[in-house]
This record gives structure tokens, sequence and C-alpha cells, in this order.
């Protein structure tokens, strides 16, 4: 034992043993020291919610189990610091190497970065892989060097790259390393309040965390529920997604096996010439991949949780109305298929993945609130939180991408509603004062005749609310809104005029316009950190003659259209001063202090950090999310809005 090499195995979102690589590259190497470090200081603004952390628990306790069974055991340990008690466990075991796999949020990026650097420094050997991802977000960049911003060109980069993701083989037993430390049992770690625990007893019921049984759930889906997944996905009402976003957020399935049994369908299906199941297994696919995306993002622009990826929308002018937000929150907007998708979430932590686009475009399009805020609750609230695929789904949903939503578009909840609840099932679930409404009323009770209404008990403004805002008056405040944000930029244009292009903007200070980024990752410093398998620092360079703000042409189906002259705004002109090479990631906007402020800046309420000062709202319970697989259908891509 004594001439073995001691590693620190540091789990975080990886919470599985089969393939692990971190896991696998200790276990080889000799004696292991497995460690789960809790510190809710340096989770920051996005401390895990309720229904999150309780995943997390009972995701913790299985792994622990798991180790017992192969001769190790899972060190918990609460802290105030993540080194520190990373060189507690160090000094315990005579370790002389930490490994981990790879996060790539950007509060994460940040942290590890740093801890690498000072266990570095200190002479501790600290390797990290891949076990998060197919393709690491620094091996797909197009031939000239840049990050891609659109989702098809990086997952047709992905799908023709040569090197195959390999997976790694679970050990059949771990030799664990002597010492110990101050550790914590798993109701120490404070993951649970006594006075969260009977809501969370309900959580139990539905859902089964943890990474054996996240394999059974895998295997379940491809073998009974992926030929059909192509039409269930469009069901609002019932199970009929994977269900696998918790599992894969938590690293208890491997993405590279989900990836590899689906495929395998997808290839079987196509040598029958089944093609409606090859479909199936080709959107499940994409959904992976658009999960994929999302990281990449974040890794490229590790300032998107905050900011706009495209610069446009620095000058619009978002209204910070708490009342509507509180009156979206509480599922009370008059608009049924929106109020019943919020009160689902409130009451489960979940809500499939289209009723996420629509109550998130009638946030963002109806009332005209600031897309963060709207992130944030989610994340607060979402059984799967998680950051980069809700950065992905709300900048997407915002117009915020170069291939996203159309911030024109305005999609009707009472179409969408007859569209994917034409019964109205869903709705009579999760609203019961409209129980008794027809189904040719219930998406829109307040064109109702008073003699239905009466029949079904329902008394608008008193048992129900009447529309928070019109249709009609919401698309003018769009428009309105819309020109405002044009005039502004080409104002700002003007003013800039012998200004350079900026490879990414920042919109909480004073840079303007955005093209594609060029990706340059740093040298790292010769070090015993080194590794061909360690994450690499992005810097991002500016890039020349690019096309800025580059946006597909907007989907007819489902939309209003807006007036034609929205369009006609002035776009010529160049822009703005040079960003100063963006930040690594370890000078993230994540812990940048804000010190500048705009009348286009928010402060959303509880967490996200941004200038304007708004009260936080009590209503507002600290629980958790991230999204189901997404639509990728030509006709209805905005399902891109929430993630895998």
């Amino acid at each position: 034992m004594d001439g073995k090499a001691k590693t620190i195995v540091w789990f975080r979102r990886d919470l599985r043993i089969e393939d692990n690589p971190a896991l696998a590259a200790a276990a080889r190497d000799g004696c292991v020291f497995p460690v789960f470090i809790w510190c809710p200081k340096e989770e920051g603004q996005f401390y895990p919610g309720r229904v999150s952390r309780w995943w997390l628990k009972q995701s913790l306790i299985q792994l622990e189990l798991s180790l017992r069974s192969l001769g190790a055991k899972l060190v918990l340990i609460k802290a105030q610091s993540t080194l520190e008690a990373l060189l507690e466990c160090i000094g315990a075991a005579g370790a002389t190497k930490v490994v981990y796999n790879h996060l790539y949020d950007p509060v994460s990026l940040v942290r590890d970065h740093d801890i690498k650097q000072k266990l570095g420094e200190l002479g501790i050997s600290v390797q990290s892989y891949n076990g998060e991802l197919l393709y690491e977000p620094w091996e797909v960049y197009g031939d000239d060097g840049h990050a891609f911003t659109t989702f098809d060109a990086f997952w047709d980069k992905c799908v023709h790259m040569q090197n195959e993701p390999a997976s790694q083989l679970p050990p059949w037993r771990l030799d664990l390393c002597a010492g110990s430390v101050d550790g914590h049992s798993i109701d120490e770690l404070g993951l649970e309040d006594e006075s969260e625990k009977s809501s969370n007893a309900l959580l139990g019921r539905g859902w089964s965390p943890g990474w054996s049984n996240a394999d059974k759930a895998l295997t379940e889906f491809v073998e009974n529920h992926l030929c059909d997944y192509s039409k269930d996905r469009l069901r609002v009402a019932g199970n009929s997604t994977s269900l696998l976003s918790p599992h894969l957020h938590f690293g208890e399935l491997s993405v590279r096996k989900v990836f590899h049994l689906v495929r395998m369908k997808h290839l079987l299906w196509s040598k029958e010439g089944n093609h409606d199941q090859e479909e199936s297994a080709n959107l499940f696919l994409r959904a992976i991949g658009l999960r994929e995306y999302s990281r990449y993002l974040c890794f490229n622009f590790p300032f998107t949780h905050e900011r706009s990826l495209l610069s446009t929308l620095k000058f619009f002018p978002w209204h910070a109305d708490q009342s509507h937000f509180k009156a979206w929150r509480q599922g009370r907007t008059g608009y049924p298929l929106v109020d019943a998708g919020m009160r689902e979430l409130w009451a489960t932590g979940w809500i499939h993945n289209r009723i996420r686009v629509i109550v998130s475009s009638f946030f963002v399009k109806f009332l005209l609130l600031p897309w963060q805020w709207g992130m944030k609750y989610f994340w607060d609230t979402l059984l799967d939180a998680d950051l980069e695929s809700d950065i992905l789904g709300w900048q997407y949903i915002s117009g915020s991408l170069p291939d996203g939503h159309e911030l024109e578009r305005l999609d009707s909840p009472e179409v969408q509603g007859f569209k994917f609840d034409p019964e109205g099932e869903y709705v009579r679930h999760w609203l019961p004062e409209l129980a008794r409404m027809p189904a040719e009323w219930i998406h829109h009770p307040w064109d109702a005749p008073i003699s239905v209404l009466k029949a079904s008990g329902v008394e608008l403004g008193l048992n129900y609310p009447k529309p928070i805002v019109d249709i009609d008056v919401a698309r003018d405040r769009l428009i309105e809104a819309i020109f405002t944000m044009r005039g502004k930029e080409a104002t700002a244009r003007a003013t800039n005029f012998n200004g350079t292009d900026e490879v990414v903007f920042d919109n909480s200070e004073t840079s303007e316009i955005v093209g594609n980024p060029k990706a340059i990752l740093k040298e790292k410093l010769p070090c015993p950190t080194s590794s061909s398998h360690d994450q690499r620092v992005p810097s991002l360079q500016n890039s020349k003659n690019v096309i800025l703000n580059r946006k597909r042409p907007m989907p007819a189906e489902d939309k209003q259209p807006l007036r034609d002259n929205v369009h006609n705004c002035n776009h010529n002109g160049a822009t703005s001063k040079t960003d100063d090479d963006l930040r690594s990631t370890a000078e993230s906007s994540s812990t940048k202090k804000q010190t500048t402020s705009s009348r286009t800046s928010f402060s959303v309420p509880q967490a996200v950090s941004l200038p304007l000062k708004v009260k936080p709202f009590p209503e507002c319970e600290s629980s958790g999310p991230v999204e189901e697989e997404i639509d990728t259908e030509e006709t209805s891509r905005e399902n891109r809005a929430v993630g895998v």
C-alpha cells in the first residue's frame, strides 16, 4: 500500500462509478481518497434550490453505498473553502495528486482554475478529465479558429469529428488510502432543512435519484420509449419525455453511454428502413447535442449567465415590473396554459420542455421582463437545475443568440394551448377553478359566453384572473420596445462610427456591437498539474469581417406578424471600441464586482447580481432547475430554449 500513488478523487457533479474518468485514473494509479465537498459560500448567487438539493442528497447516499461495495468510502465535508478542505484531505491521506472531472458553468470554471493554480504552486499534481461531454469545448472550432455561435454548425462539426468518444470501464475494486479527516454525515451537510422534509418526501414518489437508478431509467427509455419519442415529446400531459435530465445534470449518467445507446438504435432503425423510429433517435441525439452546446457557449462566453451574447439586447427597454413577475411566478397571468405550467413548477419542481418554452416566451415577449429574472427563477425552482442549459434556453427565447427565437415573434398562449393541450386535460389538472370549462373555451375563458362561465363556476377577476395584458396590447408594446432598441442602437453606431467591431459584447458596460468570437486557449504554466486531459482556460480575441447579429428567418408557424416597419431601422455603420481580450475564466464576470450601471441593467430578485436595485421577493423559494430534451423540429425550433 505504501508504494502506491495516493490520490484525492474530488467528486462534484459526476456522482457515478461507471465511466468516471477521474475515478478510473486514480484507481489505476494506486489507492484513492474519495471526497465530496459542500461549500455553500462558494455557490454564491447560484446556490442550488430546495428540490435540487434534495436530489443531490439522495444521489450522494447511493454513491456512498456503491463506493463501500468496492472497498472505499466517500468522505463528506462541509467547508467554508474548497481549497482548504482539499488541503486537509491531502495532508490526512499523504496524497500527492488530486483528480476531478471538468465542469463548465461560470462559477466552477473560476473556482477550478484558482484551485488548480494554487495546488500546483504547492507542488501537488492536479489532473482533470472529461466526464461530462462527448467533446471538450476547446476541441470544436471552425476551420478559421472561431468558436461556433449557431447550434447547427456546432453539431455538424461534432458529428463529423474523427475521434470517437471513449468510455471508461468501472473499477472492480478500490484501494482506500489510509488517513482520516473530520467529515460530516449526510444530514450534517445541511442539504435539506427540517422544514423542507415534508415537501421533499413527495418527490421520492415520482423520482429515484442515484447512478444505478439512472442506469435503469436509461435502459427503460431506450428499449421501450425511444421509438415513440418523436410523437410523445409533443404531449404536455404525463411523462412524455425521457426524464433523464436530472440524472445527467448530477453526472449519474455518462453522456457517452447515452449517446452510444441511442446511436446504435438509430443505426439499427435506419438499416431496417423504419423512418419514424429513426427520426425519434435522431431528435434525441440532437437533444444531447444541445446539452453539449450549452456547455460550449458557457466555456467560450463565460459571461452569458448575466449578459446577452448578441449586442442588440443592450438597448432593449425591459420592464422591471415586480407585480408582473409575481403574477407569472404564482400562475395568475390569466392565460390558462401559462398559469398551469407555473403552478405545476411550484408544486412539483418539474414542467415539460414545451411548457418551459411557452412560459418563458410569455415572460419575455408579453411581460417584457428581463430574461435574467426568469433564468434565475428556473434555477431556484426546477428539479433538474442546470445553469448551462438554462442560459442557452433563456438566451434563445430572448433573441440573444444568432439562431435564437426572433425577438419580433409573439406566440399566442391560446394557439399554443389548442396545439399542445387540445382537450384541456393539462390545464384542468393544474387549474381546478377551470376544471368544468369546455375544451372549446378553456384556453381563452375571457371570450366565453357568460352562460358558459356561470355553468363552469368561473368568475373572471374573482376566482380566476383576467388576462394580465391583452395580446394586442402586448404586441404593440413589443413593437414599441423594438423600435426603441433599434433607435438607440443606430444612435450608438453613429456615435461610435470610427470604432472597431468587437468579439463579444458586455451589456453591463459601455461596449456596443459584437461579432463571432475567436477563441484562443491560454498557454498553461509548466507545473505538476499539466496533462493532456486537463481543462483549458479560454480567452477571446477580436475577429473582423464577421456578420454582426446574424439571425435566421423568422418561422411562420404560430407567429403573430408584427408591423413591417419594425425592420426598417438603419443598420449601417461600424461599431464600438475594442474590448481588452475578454476576461479569462479566472476573471469571469461571475465574480467580477459590478462597478457600472445603466438604464438597461437590472437586478434579479434574490440572486442575480446586476446593477439596478430591486427589492427581493419573499415568495421566491430557493429551489432548483435545467431542462428536458429540446424539440428540434424545424416548425417548432423555439424548443431549443430549454436544454436537454
